[in-house]
């Protein structure tokens, strides 16, 4: 076990290495934050050091573990070789083989299958002939996405299964592929839970998340679902983590669909942006789970005492001028909580921000959330 006072090393310099090292700091621990971003990241702006190389730079790494004495990372886009090198050294949670399946699509849902989780259909494709074939079988719509991992909707189009296949994947420009069936779904839900060295699992409730153009706009928690339900999802999201032998904090983004099904979309190896409302409306927060599962200290309880609506800022609403939004209405409010990453430029679709609003429920929170959302032009 960790105690304050040692090193928690981060791999990543965005937003939720920020928020990871603000909590270890409020704990007592430092952090070194390993990223490839120019200087100051906005994890770095917190963090007790900063080391800015490529993944790639021996010396760098070598600097970076001689400095920590246990590693985790806020984003799973890292190369493969990078993790060996540090694990090498010192132990990484969570581990390269769980990171390693959830940077690629067509690895994460051929887990998925082999563990028997609930997905929609899915087929691999490597060219026009076989993702007419895919098309054909599955029917349309379905989605078309990159078989290495993009996000925020990056890598996916929409098909009818009318299209020009070959005209389709010469622009798709990936070698690979995963066709999905498109699924009729009442909401979209998600579980972040954190799971221990131990392999105690610990859920937070049951989120509910709306998408504008696939990324998260907001989420409600606790989800507007019935209890069976949520038993449901959360069950899910526990076998994930056990399948993976998860240890840090996980999301599991999940469909529900017009069946009553619980359908895994997609597994984040990672703190999750819709576990975001916790800082503000639980006893312990996603970013407090995980420093905790990565040190090997007992996980918190995650009960959530208010509920709460968590809207993202997106870069959209900066003016084009340089300047900032007008954050009066925002601050003004009794029970919303703005928090911003200190990134350095706004642009369209980027994540420069969130707000909480709690309320007595998750209707009265999401009607406070709407009016701020007005006073904010979104």
């Amino acid at each position: 076990m960790l105690q304050p006072g040692q090193t928690l090393g981060i791999i990543g310099g965005g937003q939720l290495g920020r928020m990871l090292a603000e909590e270890a700091r409020t704990a007592g621990f430092h952090t070194v934050v390993f990223t490839d971003e120019y200087p100051p990241s906005p994890a770095g702006q917190v963090a007790t050091r900063e080391i800015n190389a490529p993944y790639y730079d021996p010396e760098a790494t070598a600097d970076f573990v001689s400095a920590v004495d246990v590693v985790t990372m806020e984003f799973e886009n890292i190369p493969s070789e990078f993790i060996e090198t540090v694990e090498q050294r010192l132990p990484v949670f969570p581990a390269r083989e769980a990171l390693y399946l959830c940077q690629n699509r067509e690895r994460e849902k051929n887990f998925l299958l082999k563990q028997g989780l609930p997905h929609a259909q899915f087929l691999v494709v490597d060219g026009a002939e076989s993702l007419a074939a895919a098309t054909a079988k599955i029917g349309g719509p379905c989605m078309l996405k990159t078989a290495a991992f993009g996000y925020d909707g990056k890598g996916q189009f929409r098909l009818s299964g009318d299209e020009n296949m070959s005209e389709i994947w010469a622009s798709f420009g990936a070698p690979r592929g995963v066709v999905e069936q498109l699924v009729d779904f009442q909401c979209e839900l998600s579980v972040v839970g954190a799971r221990g060295q131990d392999g105690t699992y610990v859920p937070f409730p049951v989120c509910e998340n709306i998408h504008k153009n696939q990324v998260l706009d907001h989420t409600i928690s606790p989800a507007r679902v019935s209890p069976e339900i949520a038993v449901r999802a959360t069950e899910v999201a526990k076998a994930v983590a056990e399948a993976l032998d998860y240890v840090g904090t996980l999301g599991v983004e999940l469909f529900l669909n017009q069946d009553g099904d619980i359908l895994v979309n997609e597994i984040a190896p990672r703190p999750h942006n819709s576990g975001h409302h916790t800082i503000d409306s639980c006893s312990t927060n996603q970013f407090s789970q995980q420093l905790r599962a990565v040190a090997d200290i007992a996980l918190g309880n995650p009960r959530q005492h208010t509920p709460a609506v968590m809207v993202n800022l997106l870069g959209d609403i900066w003016p084009e001028d340089g300047g900032n939004p007008d954050w009066s209405a925002v601050l003004a409010h009794p029970t919303a909580k703005l928090h911003l990453y200190g990134k350095r430029t706004a642009k369209p679709g980027r994540k420069m921000g969130h707000f909480t609003v709690l309320a007595d429920t998750p209707d009265e929170a999401l009607a406070e959330a709407v009016k701020l959302r007005k006073s904010l032009g979104m």
